[in-house]
């Protein structure tokens, strides 16, 4: 299911959400594209850099786990998580408030990073550890959480195996964290089968969204329109 946009209007323009979209495009066209393997190298995050198990020497683990939310690993990837981030930012941005909502973002993506680093040392091998975890889809999943919460009863305009249908966020959320369970799940069991996806970057984002929006809520979001 590919998301087109939803039909709830915000009060403001999302100048967080928009320069965060900003961010991530030019981290990746500026420094990551010229050179990609060494970008990767310098400022991906790594879960063995918690224990002291890489064999590959970036910056300390401090760093990497804010610098990795700002980097992908191709135009597919980066696309992607800006498009979920514009269509489902933009209102929790309006319920948040600028500040609060960046903050959110940000230890949204270090709660879906501390998760992601727990199971993978837990139930992972060293090389599952030294995989480079980078992505802004953390972040994005906690926004997703948040939304869920604030917004179960609106629409989302959604592209289904070429077909536009209009379904709610509660069902398009729902099914889209169900995948992500799912695919977790086999991922502890088969680790290959995960194709390098930090499934539980989404898991811990999401959840840490859904529980921990309405402390940082500042007003309610606009209706949908019909």
């Amino acid at each position: 299911m590919l998301p087109l946009r939803d039909n709830v209007p915000t009060r403001s323009f999302p100048i967080v959400t928009v320069a965060l979209i900003v961010t991530n495009v030019l981290v990746w066209v500026l420094y990551q594209l010229p050179d990609l393997n060494g970008s990767v190298t310098e400022l991906a995050y790594q879960p063995c850099e918690v224990v002291n198990t890489c064999t590959t020497v970036g910056q300390d683990w401090e760093v990497t786990a804010i610098t990795s939310m700002f980097m992908h690993g191709s135009w597919s990837h980066l696309l992607g998580n800006m498009l979920f981030l514009w269509i489902f930012g933009n209102n929790v941005e309006d319920a948040l408030g600028r500040v609060r909502y960046l903050l959110f973002y940000l230890v949204g993506g270090l709660a879906a990073t501390a998760v992601q680093t727990f199971v993978t040392l837990a139930y992972g091998s060293d090389a599952d550890a030294a995989i480079p975890n980078l992505g802004a889809s953390g972040a994005v999943s906690a926004v997703l959480g948040a939304y869920l919460l604030l917004l179960p009863r609106a629409k989302v305009l959604t592209i289904i195996f070429f077909i536009l249908r209009e379904v709610p966020a509660v069902l398009f959320l729902g099914i889209w964290f169900a995948f992500q369970l799912l695919d977790g799940s086999a991922s502890i069991a088969h680790p290959e089968a995960g194709g390098g996806v930090a499934f539980f970057a989404h898991i811990g984002g999401f959840v840490f969204g859904f529980l921990t929006v309405k402390v940082v809520q500042q007003r309610q979001p606009l209706s949908p329109t019909h």
